[in-house]
């Protein structure tokens, strides 16, 4: 599916997009499952839709994406990649296939943007908010993905980078959550790793 950013009508706007895991890959969408059931078993809960999020940012001169996904080639200066990190084991990070990717990218796309299930949230209308946020990102940690380096209590995944994101940049992440019945693992993740690297005071 050919994803694209969201289109708001004014200088500067920051969208959160919650996205259902697995949307675009099958074999991501089975393992997600299996791993709630499992999660949802130990903590004696009833297994729970599972999101990852993504931003958009409208900026005068021109949209931005903001994620974490995997890395597809080597060509990262296409994707607007500004940081990279492992996936699983540190060690096996020196592997393309077991890195990951946190772009910011101008006019890049979210594959799975616009599929079923797919929910968006309004963060701002605020230009200077938006730009924020495109300085912050190659700042961003890069621990290993689905592993609690940080001790956090939680792994680090594509959601920590979006709530470490929007915290840093003097938005409250604390405000937001995956739609109704959803769960959106390493989100406190993010939040906590902000606030220990001083995010603003001020956050709205």
């Amino acid at each position: 599916m050919d994803g694209h950013p969201a289109t708001v009508d004014s200088e500067g706007a920051v969208e959160l997009h919650w996205i259902p895991l697995g949307a675009a890959a099958h074999v991501v969408k089975v393992s997600g499952r299996m791993y709630e059931s499992l999660s949802a078993r130990i903590h004696r809960r009833q297994p729970m839709e599972l999101f990852h999020s993504a931003l958009t940012l409208s900026l005068p001169e021109g949209p931005y994406i903001v994620e974490q996904a995997p890395v597809p080639d080597l060509d990262g200066n296409r994707r607007g990649v500004v940081a990279e990190g492992p996936v699983g084991v540190r060690r096996a990070g020196r592997i393309r296939l077991f890195r990951y990717e946190v772009r910011c990218w101008r006019d890049g796309r979210i594959l799975d943007i616009d599929c079923e299930g797919a929910h968006s949230q309004l963060v701002s209308l605020d230009a200077t908010t938006a730009r924020r946020i495109v300085d912050v990102v190659p700042s961003i940690p890069t621990p290993t993905w689905g592993r609690d380096e940080l001790h956090t209590g939680e792994m680090w995944n594509s959601n920590s980078v979006i709530a470490w994101t929007l915290l840093r940049s003097g938005i409250d992440a604390r405000r937001f959550a995956p739609p109704a019945g959803g769960r959106a693992p390493g989100w406190n993740a993010g939040i906590r790793v902000a606030l220990r690297d001083g995010a603003p005071m001020n956050v709205t």
